[in-house]
């Protein structure tokens, strides 16, 4: 299972406030990865979505997931796991 840590190191940025309106720095909620979603490494459906700094984001299939899985944990701001849906049976 991915977790990400970073979150735990982040400080709280103070509002900004513009023109437009209140800038929190909050992330946005994220959708569940569906068939479309293809990983960025190989082309497989994806299970993991990785959330960067930058408002980027990377794909990966659970396999390469795993295979990066230390490395992301250093650099995203989040990361959605949904791997275990491939483990989950309904009966």
């Amino acid at each position: 299972m991915l977790s990400c840590k970073a979150g735990a190191n982040r400080t709280q940025k103070p509002e900004a406030r513009d023109e437009e309106g209140d800038v929190t720095g909050a992330i946005a909620p994220t959708k569940p990865l569906t068939a479309m979603d293809l990983c960025d490494r190989c082309g497989a459906q994806a299970y993991v979505r990785v959330l960067l700094p930058n408002s980027g984001e990377l794909l990966f299939c659970a396999h390469h997931g795993r295979e990066h899985a230390e490395a992301l944990a250093k650099i995203a701001i989040d990361i959605q796991d949904e791997s275990q849906r491939l483990t989950n049976t309904e009966n």
